[in-house]
């Protein structure tokens, strides 16, 4: 989905809580990979694979020039001879250390084997963020999430959409900061772009 269609989208949306809603849930996941420098682990369910957001987080990696978003999926059924971005098994997840961030995707519930490695992953000082349906009943997940967005089964939205919305801010270049007292240097640095200003022309 490309930008004129993620801002048609927000257009049909504004009014209801998903353009704020998917911008502060993407704000908090950008703030955690920044931070660190990258560490972004991508994983869905058994049935379910995130491979889409992978594929945008990507590109919105390049876009933005934040090289820090681009995941790395991780696969319940990678094989040693898949492409190398497609070969990493849910053994990374037990290697997982701080400054780490897990983004853990699914519609469906997720099962044991996957919630004890997210637990380990939190355990070890890794971020744990979770972008679920409300039909998954991830109650254990949401308890081990940092932070979590889930899109209700009454509404006309599906999981598919909601991620378009959040690789697409996550993107987004950072708004700017609330208008304050500046610091020195940046006064000092606009006063001199004005004396060094070349005059005005006159007609």
């Amino acid at each position: 989905m490309d930008a004129v269609r993620v801002a048609l989208l927000r257009e049909v949306l504004a009014g209801t809580q998903w353009p704020a809603a998917t911008r502060r849930f993407a704000g908090g996941l950008r703030s955690s990979v920044a931070a660190h420098g990258g560490g972004l682990l991508l994983v869905g369910s058994e049935g379910y694979e995130p491979w889409h957001l992978a594929a945008h987080l990507v590109d919105e990696a390049a876009w933005s020039g934040t090289p820090e978003l681009s995941p790395t999926l991780v696969r319940h059924a990678a094989r040693p001879g898949d492409p190398a971005h497609l070969a990493v098994g849910l053994g990374r997840l037990e290697a997982a250390r701080r400054g780490e961030t897990l983004l853990v995707v699914t519609p469906e519930p997720v099962g044991a084997p996957l919630l004890e490695r997210v637990h380990d992953a939190r355990r070890a000082g890794a971020t744990v963020l979770a972008l679920d349906s409300g039909t998954a009943g991830n109650g254990d997940l949401h308890a081990m999430a940092h932070d979590a967005l889930t899109v209700p089964g009454d509404t006309d939205l599906d999981l598919d959409t909601v991620q378009h919305l959040v690789s697409a801010a996550a993107g987004e270049n950072a708004e700017p900061r609330p208008r304050g007292r500046r610091k020195f240097r940046d006064r000092l640095s606009r006063l001199a772009d004005q004396l060094t200003a070349p005059p005005p022309a006159r007609w």
